[in-house]
């Protein structure tokens, strides 16, 4: 091969692909330069990356290029990832290759010393077992890739809160923490815990699927409540423990690694739920609300968190998602959710579009793992950083497209007579 010319044939494989010129500045392994000068610069550090394209030209074969190290993004990846969002719109959408531009593919690859059996995927990829464990187990991790990267590793992404769900920017210029705090108090009011005085401490107060624990110890420590967390994760219930005690309130909340149908308790005043359909799967989830609607008191409140897709059902070729982090995820519309939770008894009383705060917060974890890069990849490996960092990235950008969206429902368990013991307005908790 004579000459530094591995990029502007790349560029011609990408145009022949996708239809579309590339939008980022390309370098290649030989040092050959191609694409717009001011774009993005996408770095393809050796012929295998163009092997998984060719071998699957979507967004799996991209996403293997890159959690292999194949693909480097120089700079923020959001902004390379937002030039090239009309590839990504484009895969499905395009019309067969015909045989000429098929054959000219071929002749390309085999210029470039492409050509050869399919790569194998990267060892971060979940496996076909791992993904049939994963589809027949009846509760889902908590609300992440299932790559086990620990959590000083997480706690540098999502803040000193380990707080998983979105925060509330209702001001402009708030930090991420403030943000979650915002959040975090937003849901204390729709539950009416705010209105507890210092001294009261009779609320109890059940987390579904709790984390770290970040929402109970909060409600614990500012508005008096007791209450019980449950996780499917041993590692995240001795951590919340953990933080309990060190916060003095081990006697007054308790995590424990359960099931959602292992809780035999009375009924809690109030119940936290992140991602209902996410949590159980869609076949489970009127067992799951007839299950919360036992758990709650009458009277009760219960606030749910949800993504939902918007529109037709997302495409069910294999995709990043599923191939690294949610094996066989299902997102429905907030209209099946609010039928199930009102079939199992259960009044829907308050939704609130949350999508633009998911978005927020996605970009600010973004920012936190490129900005302890180094040390998170040491906490984990290479590869797993890379599918938390692409992980977030397109999930914010997924927000920000509305082609996903989030919501948080303020639910009652009305008493028999139907009382429902509510504000009148949201005035009660809009401040």
């Amino acid at each position: 091969m004579a000459g530094p010319v591995v990029a502007e044939r790349l560029h011609d494989i990408l145009l022949r692909l996708f239809g579309l010129e590339a939008p980022v500045r390309l370098y290649a392994w030989d040092g050959s330069m191609a694409g717009p000068t001011e774009a993005p610069a996408v770095r393809v550090h050796s012929r295998r990356a163009v092997r998984r394209l060719l071998w699957r030209p979507d967004e799996l074969g991209l996403a293997r290029a890159f959690v292999a190290g194949e693909i480097e993004v120089d700079g923020p990846i959001l902004t390379a990832l937002e030039r090239l969002a009309p590839f990504g719109r484009s895969i499905g959408a395009r019309p067969e290759l015909t045989a000429a531009d098929r054959s000219e593919l071929m002749r390309a690859a085999v210029y470039l010393g492409a050509v050869g059996p399919a790569p194998k995927p990267p060892e971060e990829e979940i496996t076909g077992a791992e993904r049939r464990h994963a589809l027949d187990r009846d509760t889902a991790p908590s609300g992440s890739p299932d790559n086990p990267v620990g959590t000083h590793f997480l706690a540098r992404v999502f803040g000193r809160r380990l707080m998983l769900g979105a925060g509330y920017w209702a001001e402009p210029g708030m930090s991420l923490d403030d943000a979650q705090r915002a959040g975090l108090q937003l849901a204390c009011r729709k539950l009416g815990l705010a209105d507890l005085g210092a001294g009261e401490r009779g609320t109890r107060v059940l987390d579904v699927d709790c984390g770290w624990g970040t929402f109970l110890l909060y409600a614990a420590e500012h508005h008096a409540v007791s209450g019980l967390g449950i996780t499917s994760s041993a590692e995240q219930a001795e951590q919340a423990t953990k933080r309990a005690v060190d916060a003095g309130l081990a006697g007054r909340v308790e995590f424990r690694v359960a099931d959602w149908r292992e809780v035999e308790a009375d009924p809690f005043d109030a119940v936290v739920a992140y991602g209902l359909a996410d949590y159980v799967g869609a076949d489970r989830l009127g067992e799951y609300a007839r299950t919360l609607h036992g758990l709650l008191r009458p009277g009760g409140r219960l606030l749910v968190n949800q993504v939902g897709r918007r529109g037709e059902p997302l495409a069910q070729e294999r995709s990043f998602l599923d191939a690294y982090v949610h094996p066989g995820a299902e997102l429905l519309p907030i209209g099946t959710v609010t039928n199930v939770l009102e079939s199992a008894g259960l009044e829907v009383r308050d939704l609130e579009t949350m999508r633009e705060h998911y978005a927020r917060t996605l970009r600010a974890w973004v920012a936190n793992l490129e900005d302890a890069w180094d040390e998170c990849v040491r906490q984990a490996s290479p590869g797993r950083a890379r599918v938390w960092l692409l992980y977030l990235a397109v999930s914010a950008l997924a927000f920000e497209a509305a082609r996903i969206s989030a919501y948080q429902l303020l639910v009652v368990r009305p008493h028999t007579d139907g009382r429902a013991p509510l504000p009148a307005t949201r005035s009660a908790w809009q401040h």
